[in-house]
């Protein structure tokens, strides 16, 4: 599978946390992917404090980016512009910042691909308005 994959809250959470019902399927894609896997500040942020119950949690999420496993990508001002209106454009749902961050990361990379427990916010958002994401793990 070609090009970058876009690392959300919940797949970070299940591969950290082995009590999550995900946690083997999550796994499984994390070992077999080999292009690089990236995600935002909003995302390390949702995933330390969800980690927080978890003995050893918020620890194992820092260092999982500080060993290479996933690349944090920053936000600038272009990219929080563009959260803000995806955060409007999606209201409905709504939205949260950590999901707009990767929406924008998808649209500045040219991606689709995306790491995520979040199938049903995921399934709704569009890249550019028009490109559907491809989630990982596939449930089919």
């Amino acid at each position: 599978m070609p090009g970058e994959l876009l690392l959300d809250t919940g797949a970070l959470v299940s591969l950290l946390d082995r009590s999550q019902k995900s946690h083997g399927a999550c796994r499984d894609v994390f070992d077999a992917w080999t292009a690089p896997i990236v995600s935002t500040e909003a995302v390390l942020t949702e995933a330390t404090h969800l980690l927080g119950r978890v003995a050893g949690g918020r620890r194992a999420c820092l260092d999982f980016f500080l060993s290479g496993a996933a690349v944090l990508v920053p936000s600038t001002p272009a990219s929080l512009r563009r959260s803000r209106a995806l955060l409007g454009q999606y209201a409905d749902l709504p939205m949260d910042f950590a999901d707009a961050t990767l929406v924008v990361l998808a649209e500045e990379l040219g991606t689709n691909l995306i790491f995520t427990t979040d199938r049903r916010d995921f399934g709704v958002y569009r890249i550019g308005k028009r490109k559907r994401f491809r989630i990982l793990p596939s449930m089919a």
